[in-house]
């Protein structure tokens, strides 16, 4: 059984959100691929995950980088999982043909863009057949006033 989760990120962005799934990720010692909607939206996830913080260091590389069966986090475009991840993040409203391969995959969409809204909506009805159909666990997580994530489905 896949545990799906969506977050519907209104108070902070991609950029501040994603690190602290990952890091909570490594702890567990899952390994995690992050699909992204293009190469140059990959590109700036991996400048940024080098410097999102001096007190944090995120192990991670791109499926463009030589090794990436040894990354513990892959940056990627396509729906491969060289690297064997347990865990899959979604961002730019990608989608994904199978999700019972991982032990979790996270949607991760900006709820301030209409475009990536209308897709977390296609996608959580893909989800929710998926979850019928195959017995796994689907949450719907939403940032409230402070930031926190509070369940909404």
């Amino acid at each position: 059984m896949t545990e799906i989760l969506f977050y519907h990120l209104e108070r902070r962005p991609l950029e501040q959100v994603l690190p602290t799934l990952l890091e909570k990720s490594l702890e567990r010692g899952w390994r995690c691929v992050v699909q992204c909607g293009s190469a140059e939206r990959r590109d700036a996830l991996d400048a940024h995950l080098w410097t999102y913080s001096e007190a944090s260091f995120l192990p991670h590389g791109t499926e463009a980088q030589p090794v990436p069966e040894r990354q513990p986090v892959l940056l990627a475009t396509t729906e491969a999982n060289p690297n064997g991840a347990q865990v899959r993040f979604l961002v730019d409203a990608v989608p994904l043909a199978d999700s019972s391969p991982y032990v979790r995959v996270v949607h991760l969409f900006d709820g301030r863009d209409d475009e990536q809204v209308a897709a977390a909506r296609e996608r959580w009805r893909e989800a929710k057949a998926a979850a019928s159909a195959q017995g796994h666990d689907l949450t719907y997580w939403q940032q409230d006033e402070n930031g926190r994530w509070v369940r909404k489905a």
